[in-house]
């Protein structure tokens, strides 16, 4: 698999999420960790159309599906524990 030509900011564009890093940031932790049963485009918080793109991207389009795949590998991870 090559390098992305895509950015994951140019991927939160796309899904009409707010783009900047630290909004990015903030959106997984926010979501994050979610079920292994669950595709990134079954995930309940993102709405029909994101999630439509989403699954195109996944299985159809190269350049992309290395960024979800990123995006679903980091909505994985467990949740930051961080003292108080």
């Amino acid at each position: 698999m090559g390098t992305s030509v895509h950015t994951m900011n140019e991927l939160f564009d796309q899904l009409g999420l707010p783009s900047q890093d630290q909004q990015i940031y903030k959106f997984i932790e926010q979501h994050k960790p979610v079920a292994d049963s669950k595709k990134i485009y079954e995930m309940d918080f993102f709405s029909d159309s994101q999630r439509t793109f989403l699954k195109e991207k996944t299985e159809e389009d190269e350049d992309w599906a290395e960024l979800t795949d990123t995006l679903d590998s980091l909505l994985r991870r467990p949740a930051d524990i961080r003292p108080s």
